[in-house]
């Protein structure tokens, strides 16, 4: 398998305009672009576990390079 990195910007609940970037190794023999639109389950699970954080974007790349997918759905836990 090929491991991608799901890179989720996430923002905090009780602050919407404190985001950051949290790294989530995918490793799947996926493309970028099915990454980023099987990566819902993950992100949830993600947010689960974090609950201060909602994920408000995604997208799918391969450690160490420039290309990527977004998943340009918003998407939120709540």
């Amino acid at each position: 398998m090929t491991p991608i990195d799901l890179v989720v910007t996430v923002c905090a609940v009780l602050s919407p305009t404190t985001c950051e970037e949290t790294h989530l190794v995918f490793s799947s023999n996926v493309s970028l672009q099915r990454c980023a639109m099987a990566a819902q389950p993950y992100i949830a699970q993600w947010v689960g576990e974090h609950p201060k954080w909602t994920a408000v974007k995604w997208r799918c790349e391969y450690p160490g390079a420039n290309r990527k997918a977004s998943g340009d759905a918003v998407w939120s836990a709540g």
